[in-house]
Parts: structure tokens; sequence; C-alpha cells
């Protein structure tokens, strides 16, 4: 029985006592039974207490428990955070080496090319030198053949 049930004991035992004629209200009643019930609230009063603190007990440790959860939950959403911006500094920064490498290597093939065709017109160059030079040959030779044999 809880002290609430005790209390309501109570009120009913007033209810049905007996009232005193011509004395302002008040009543007969059952001064063993009140006490008995009396005993019994204070009997109740520390469980009813112990399991209040334990309610107050449990809520403290489940808000404990909860604040640590989202500490926990922050911490972890910051260091995802931490991370996720250093990846994309990563990425950033490996993107402009990618930049910086083609730019040199489309630089470096245009000298390549360049120097190739300096290379290959410098070639065609010495070797129309020693044709035209053939050429005259073959001509004063041929020039040589025709006044020999006009002698």
């Amino acid at each position: 029985m809880n002290i609430d049930d005790i209390l309501d004991m109570i009120d009913e035992l007033l209810d049905r006592a007996w009232s005193l004629p011509l004395s302002g209200g008040r009543c007969v009643v059952d001064a063993d039974k009140v006490r008995d019930l009396i005993d019994d609230i204070r009997l109740n009063i520390p469980g009813e207490i112990k399991q209040a603190k334990a309610i107050v007990s449990d809520r403290t440790e489940i808000i404990e428990g909860a604040k640590k959860e989202a500490e926990a939950i922050v911490r972890k959403a910051e260091e995802r955070a931490r991370a996720l911006v250093a990846q994309e500094e990563v990425v950033k920064a490996a993107q402009a080496k990618a930049t910086e490498l083609l730019t040199q290597a489309q630089s470096k093939s245009r000298e390549i090319r360049q120097a190739a065709q300096e290379f290959s017109d410098n070639c065609l160059m010495k070797t129309e030198e020693v044709l035209v030079k053939s050429l005259t040959e073959v001509k004063a030779t041929r020039q040589a053949f025709r006044n020999a044999v006009h002698r």
C-alpha cells in the first residue's frame, strides 16, 4: 500500500466519522485506527523517498549518459568534418599539381615538337645542299662529256 492509498483511507475514515452536535464541526474518529494509518505512512515514506531518489538518480544518469553520447556524436562529427576538409584540401592540392604537371607537359611537348621541326628542317637543308652540289657536279660532268665529244 502506498501513501496515497493510506491518505485516502484517512479521508474516508473522516467522512464516516460522527459529528458532535454543537461542536463547530468536530467529529469522533477511531484514534487507534488513525494512529495505525499514520504508522503505515511513516513506514511507507522511506520507501517512497527511496523510490523518488532512485527515479531522480536514474534521470540524472540518463541525462548524463545522453550528454556524454551527444558530446561523443559532436566530437565524431567534428572529426569527420576535419577529415572531409583535409580530404578536400588534398584533392585541391592534387588538382593543382595535376594542372601544373599538365602545363609543364604541354610546354615540354611544344619544345620537343619545335626542336624536332628544326632538326628535320636542318637535315633536309643539308640534304638539299648535298643534292644541289651533286646536281651541279652531274651537270658539269655532262657538259664536260658533251664538250669532249664535240671536239
